[in-house]
């Protein structure tokens, strides 16, 4: 990829909360280094530092991060047992996400570029694999293993309700859930989160895919016409179409 990315120095804003000495400006110096991997402007960055009073915590530094990259909301989470390796951590997986999206921006325009002729038409594979959650789970379960995948988004069952659901991250820095059929009994969570009251689309993963494409989206949540199931599809970054299915499906 060779678009020009250069811009004003970032100006990264740090919010520590526990005894953190310089740590703030290490992971400043760290993120507004990051704008020159982006595939388009950094508008914006914030880093949220935390160390936990509980000695018996092994990995007591958290450091979270959002970047506003041209709208389009990049995330990152680390834990580590000293700051400078939670921030190295976070630098980390902040790189390998832009990386990511850059090479399927890079790739959906060489697409969207090509001539509509018949014999020069490309049509994306769908790759599907099952969800990480193992079962049924509850919106805060669910909260955690979200932070541990590179995705915005989390397949997993709803232990109350005993749907199939979607956990994303919404902005301003909130959770958002989204149910086959709403409304439904959640079991009992602490996590902030509001919940989508349209139902699933009733969709063929095909149809699921074209909807996807038409609207912009990152993802998609649907009910799967054929597996009666709710399912995700997502673009991957080598330009195909991912598919997520429940990890408990028969």
């Amino acid at each position: 990829m060779t678009q020009d990315t250069r811009q004003e120095a970032l100006d990264v804003e740090v919010t520590t909360h526990g005894r953190l000495p310089g740590a703030d400006e290490y992971a400043r110096a760290k993120i507004a280094a990051l704008p020159r991997l982006a595939h388009r402007p950094v508008l914006s960055a914030r880093v949220t530092l935390t160390r936990h009073g509980d000695p018996a915590v092994a990995r007591p530094v958290v450091a979270q991060a959002n970047l506003d990259v041209t709208g389009r909301v990049i995330r990152a989470h680390a834990e580590a047992g000293t700051a400078r390796e939670a921030i190295d951590l976070l630098d980390a997986r902040l790189r390998r996400q832009l990386a990511h999206i850059g090479k399927h921006w890079e790739t959906w325009h060489k697409t969207r570029n090509k001539p509509r002729g018949r014999e020069n038409e490309v049509k994306p594979e769908i790759v599907a694999h099952k969800s990480f959650s193992a079962h049924r789970c509850t919106v805060d379960e669910a909260e955690r293993e979200l932070g541990l995948l590179d995705y915005d988004f989390h397949l997993f069952t709803e232990s109350g309700s005993g749907q199939d659901a979607v956990l994303y991250r919404a902005e301003p820095a909130g959770f958002r859930l989204a149910l086959l059929a709403p409304p439904g009994e959640l079991a009992a969570h602490e996590l902030p989160v509001t919940t989508s009251d349209q139902p699933a689309p009733l969709l063929t993963a095909v149809e699921a895919t074209e909807r996807l494409d038409l609207l912009g989206l990152p993802f998609l949540f649907y009910l799967d016409a054929d597996r009666g199931r709710g399912a995700v599809v997502y673009h991957r970054t080598d330009g195909d179409h991912g598919l997520i299915t429940p990890a408990d499906e028969t």
